[in-house]
């Protein structure tokens, strides 16, 4: 087969280790992957440069081809199954999962090929590209095994079966063809330089490493509580958000990856292999929603970390990002060497929206902290102490103009929905002081809580739109206030709110898609236009099951589903066309279709009865 120059972004299932993740095309092709960490620079970037990036092929040699992509069901064991004149083969990846909580530098991908029906020739090509494409590397061959040398990193290919591996300059290609029912693989260890090379793979270690990575997912999905109308688009969602967790810290990262365009050609290309406040808080309230404590705890502890170390590029509590060691700096850079997938340049690592005030991101965080009794309880009273100073913190600071839940460039704003998630600061902590007969300044946050809601009244609702606005002394709509009777700020069958939830439809909806916002109606620093935003498209459905339209709700919800890929999969938007655009997967989608279902499930359940 012919590897393309750049694959849809939506073309790919993701594997991983939670550590670290493989994007791995429906021909065979990691073009996507970074060690030891998410946030790492790139061993494979093929999707944000074919020349340059570096790729891990596993094809089928020959003509008339047809590739297709499933996982494994309720795992993350991805199988691309070529289809061919002369028979049928499979190559099966996964990564093994061994001791997630232990940072380490060495990680492996597994890379079976296997034959069940008539002959196949599989080829393979393994070039890295260390540091993105910057670094050289020098190449050790040996019959069953090449050694890759980068700076700081080694990376050591072994095979196992009848595969032949030829040096091609400071490369490997190979080949290796199989009858029915033979079996090959190839495994890809990632580690720092000087460590002990891996031992050889034999049939028994690898039927060891699949049965053990199946069993976890296996044993980890258990745990769900859901048994709702869409299991599987459900579990597939709640794997995604865990497989976007780096384990060791318990932070979620918003995608796995960087640089893929909003719109194709153009700049808003951004790095999101980190967490976010906001983001990772609204995972973990979807995995609680499923019962996945354990990730909600993990996470609270990483959040207390950051509230009591309190190393903020800003001066704030908090800021908006960290690292996923909660590391505060994330210089921005752009790698100009990349040309970035399809033109769209510039490619950038590290995101400088990190220094920017986001007030939404304390009322996320507390919704998220406060969501069961088990939270609080484990927290303590030194955790009790910290939220309760976050909180004095922003009683004095929650009426600043800020860039907003979607990161402008274009100015700071009073909007809208920073107060709201204000409010839910509040409001999420005056009733755990007064459940747990906590400590609190319940007059100073009682007096602030109201004072919001008072003013997003007068301020953020335009009689002229019959509507709430993005920012107050503007008419624009913005998606994001589709969260205003989720989180209790107002009643979902409200008549402002239903009159909002009008105009939304009116401006803002195409098709049951949703954008965030009109950016020529409210310009935001950037060049260039997005697709709608898959995250709004789910909170509408959201809110519209909680506004009684549920035939319409769940109509929505269904044709969304519509646009996820082969393996229900969601990146961070849809074009205009149907494409996927943005970083992928996007936990954002993810989280937010978990809580679509809840929703649809709860309201469909209340109609029946």
């Amino acid at each position: 087969m012919t590897m393309r120059r750049y694959p849809p972004i939506a073309d790919h299932g993701l594997v991983g280790d939670l550590q670290t993740a493989a994007l791995i095309s429906s021909d065979g092709v990691v073009d996507w992957f970074c060690a030891p960490r998410f946030d790492s620079p790139s061993l494979f970037a093929a999707l944000l440069d074919h020349e340059r990036g570096g790729h891990f092929a596993v094809t089928v040699d020959g003509a008339d081809v047809t590739t297709r992509q499933l996982y494994l069901a309720d795992t993350a064991v991805l199988i691309t199954r070529f289809l061919t004149p002369d028979g049928v083969g499979e190559v099966v990846d996964f990564m093994p999962v061994e001791r997630p909580e232990t940072a380490t530098d060495r990680h492996r991908l597994v890379r079976v090929m296997r034959v069940t029906r008539g002959r196949v020739r599989f080829a393979l090509a393994c070039r890295p590209r260390f540091d993105y494409g910057r670094a050289v590397h020098r190449l050790d061959l040996r019959p069953d095994s090449a050694h890759f040398s980068g700076p700081g990193t080694d990376a050591f290919l072994r095979s196992a079966g009848p595969v032949t591996l030829e040096r091609d300059g400071e490369d490997v290609r190979g080949a290796v063809e199989l009858g029915h029912g033979g079996r090959a693989a190839v495994v890809l260890t990632v580690c720092a330089t000087g460590a002990d090379p891996p031992a050889p793979p034999t049939v028994e270690s690898l039927r060891a490493d699949f049965d053990g990575t199946r069993g976890f997912w296996y044993r980890w999905l258990s745990r769900s509580h859901y048994r709702g109308r869409w299991q599987d688009m459900v579990n597939r969602s709640a794997i995604t958000l865990k497989l976007l967790t780096y384990a060791p810290t318990g932070a979620p990262v918003a995608a796995a990856t960087t640089g893929l365009p909003e719109q194709p050609g153009g700049e808003r290309n951004w790095d999101y292999r980190y967490t976010w406040v906001r983001d990772a808080s609204l995972s973990m309230q979807a995995l609680l929603g499923l019962g996945f404590t354990d990730e909600a705890l993990a996470f609270r502890h990483w959040l207390g970390e950051r509230v009591r170390d309190g190393r903020t590029v800003t001066g704030e509590p908090l800021q908006i990002m960290y690292r996923i060691d909660g590391d505060p700096h994330l210089a921005e850079e752009t790698l100009d060497h990349f040309e970035g997938y399809r033109g769209s340049a510039p490619v950038r690592v590290g995101n400088g929206a990190a220094d920017q005030l986001q007030l939404d991101i304390y009322g996320e965080a507390v919704h998220a902290l406060t969501r069961t009794d088990d939270l609080v309880h484990g927290a303590g009273y030194d955790g009790w102490l910290g939220l309760a100073g976050l909180l004095d913190w922003l009683k004095e600071n929650w009426d600043r103009p800020d860039e907003g839940i979607w990161e402008t460039r274009g100015g700071r704003q009073d909007f809208t929905y920073s107060r709201l998630m204000c409010w839910t600061a509040f409001d999420r902590g005056i009733r755990l002081a007064r459940d747990f007969a906590r400590p609190a300044d319940l007059t100073g946050w009682t007096a602030a809580r109201d004072a919001i809601l008072r003013q997003v009244m007068e301020r953020g609702w335009s009689r002229r739109r019959e509507a709430f606005v993005q920012h107050y002394g503007s008419e624009v709509l913005d998606a994001s206030l589709l969260l205003m009777p989720a989180v209790g700020f107002i009643t979902p069958r409200d008549p402002r709110w239903l009159s909002t939830l009008d105009a939304m439809e009116r401006e803002l909806v195409s098709d049951s898609l949703v954008y965030r916002y009109d950016p020529a109606a409210s310009p935001d620093g950037l060049r260039g236009s997005e697709g709608t935003f898959s995250l709004c498209s789910f909170l509408y459905v959201d809110a519209l099951a909680r506004a009684g339209r549920v035939d319409q709700a769940r109509y929505a919800f269904d044709k969304m589903l519509t646009y996820a890929n082969h393996v229900g999969l969601f990146a961070e938007e849809i074009g205009p066309t149907g494409e996927q655009l943005g970083n992928f997967p996007q936990a954002f989608t993810h989280l937010a279709l978990i809580g679509s279902a809840l929703a649809l499930d709860e309201e469909l359940a209340r109609a029946q009865r």
